[in-house]
């Protein structure tokens, strides 16, 4: 009779300790998807809704300044399969006064950010640092100008340019800071398919240069600035 007894309370100890290592097993599992689920929708988010970008450089002010902190909207340009960047789903096309993340056309590993200037079959031309599109005057509300310097054609295409027609699927990109800007004017044209996306909001802003004040070097007025 005892030993029976004592078989009966192993036997129970034997499943309890079975269930409970079966909960604890549910429950890291329980855990790991979690976790994988959390990670294929931060890589969708990332692939094809909103991207994280920082300015790295002088290119973009007075609208962009270095240590903004932008989100950008990956989805407005349509659908894109990675790797291969074939738009599956188009939604609309870059416009004229656009600011848009691209792939750098000369250093793939690189994405650069400016505003576009012209379209698919547009005429553009400078002179004298006045941009013509279609033969007519570009009315430039955004760019600025730091050099009184105009140099010829000859010597360099910042402040004459062209004329030169958009091809079909491409974009003719300038920084606002049109004095400071490595563009279109320099390396060429930037293809459709290598344009990330639209430029959305200020969401951080960081001063690296303020030295006196560590508050200071948050641009506070900055954040949740759109972008247009």
């Amino acid at each position: 009779m005892k030993e029976d007894i004592k078989r009966t309370k192993e036997k129970s100890e034997k499943q309890s300790k079975e269930k409970s290592k079966e909960a604890t097993k549910s429950k890291v599992q329980e855990y790991i998807e979690a976790i994988i689920i959390a990670i294929l929708i931060a890589v969708v988010i990332r692939t094809f809704i909103v991207q994280a970008y920082k300015i790295p450089s002088r290119s973009m002010v007075p609208r962009l300044l270095v240590g903004d902190h932008l989100l950008v909207n990956k989805f407005i340009y349509g659908v894109k399969i990675p790797v291969i960047r074939r738009i599956i789903v188009p939604i609309t096309d870059p416009k004229r006064g656009d600011i848009i993340v691209f792939i750098y056309p000369n250093d793939r590993t690189k994405d650069y950010i400016k505003r576009v200037i012209g379209v698919g079959g547009d005429k553009i031309e400078i002179k004298n640092k006045n941009i013509f599109i279609n033969d007519q005057p570009y009315k430039d509300a955004f760019g600025i100008y730091s050099d009184d310097t105009i140099y010829p054609a000859i010597m360099q295409p910042r402040d004459n340019f062209g004329p030169v027609t958009v091809p079909k699927g491409s974009l003719f990109v300038m920084g606002d800071n049109r004095d400071e800007s490595a563009d279109s004017r320099f390396w060429g044209f930037v293809d459709l398919k290598d344009v990330e996306g639209k430029a959305l909001v200020i969401y951080w802003s960081w001063n690296s240069e303020e030295q006196d004040n560590l508050l200071k070097k948050i641009r506070w007025q900055r954040l949740g600035n759109l972008l247009h």
